[in-house]
């Protein structure tokens, strides 16, 4: 039988995929899972499925109460106060981290690590912007790679990848942040939607949710 395999979809720009990103990678749950991090456009995906931004009445409150919530569960460090200039436009981030998906991709999780605590632990929306976020691809990447990457990631031939992850992750059913895409050792696949549906998740690919506390509370 082969080993669950979760493909997710993520935005620095979404603080729930940065709480099931982390997940993800930490918790013994998915310890023997096969995951693939893609990196797509949230904004996008709104766009693809005519789904109204947070800014709208009401959407905003309830987002800034369950984030906290479930950087809590989870143990997750998470600012207080909702990040300056969110919703933040990640457009030519994302696109950065798709060529480093492409190119280096031992190296993209690492880097999202530090994107994801800068934007959300501290609450930092400023690391959205190239002169910010070099630091965190030159800690990880050759210098020189470093910085075709981040020449290349302003490139409209470069933002194409970033459509076809964006578009790859719609086709499968994605409407917002953060999206999975999972197949059980049996081969079957389905997507799931949330984080507080990390308990589906981890039912379908017939997981030991026993290992992790956390997941308690989850349906």
């Amino acid at each position: 039988m082969s080993a669950p395999q979760i493909t997710f979809y993520f935005d620095i720009n979404s603080p729930f995929s940065y709480i099931a990103f982390h997940v993800l990678k930490s918790s013994p749950v998915f310890s023997k899972c096969e995951i693939q991090y893609v990196p797509v456009s949230i904004r996008d995906i709104f766009q693809l499925c005519q789904n109204p931004p947070p800014a709208i009445n009401n959407k905003l409150p309830w987002i800034d109460r369950e984030r906290l919530y479930w950087a809590r569960r989870f143990g997750l460090p998470m600012s207080q106060p909702i990040p300056n200039g969110f919703p933040a436009s990640t457009v030519h981030l994302q696109t950065a981290l798709a060529l480093i998906a492409r190119h280096s991709p031992e190296k993209l999780v690492p880097i999202a690590e530090k994107l994801y605590h800068t934007f959300w632990a501290k609450g930092d929306t400023s690391i959205i912007h190239p002169e910010m976020f070099s630091s965190a691809f030159e800690s990880e990447l050759d210098g020189e790679v470093a910085k075709k990457i981040l020449r290349e990631s302003s490139d409209p031939e470069a933002k194409v990848i970033l459509c076809e992850n964006t578009r790859r992750a719609f086709a499968s059913g994605a409407f917002g942040l953060p999206w999975f895409v999972c197949t059980n050792a049996e081969g079957d696949t389905e997507g799931h939607w949330g984080v507080d549906h990390l308990g589906c998740v981890a039912n379908f690919l017939r997981l030991d949710r026993n290992v992790d506390p956390s997941f308690k509370v989850l349906l």
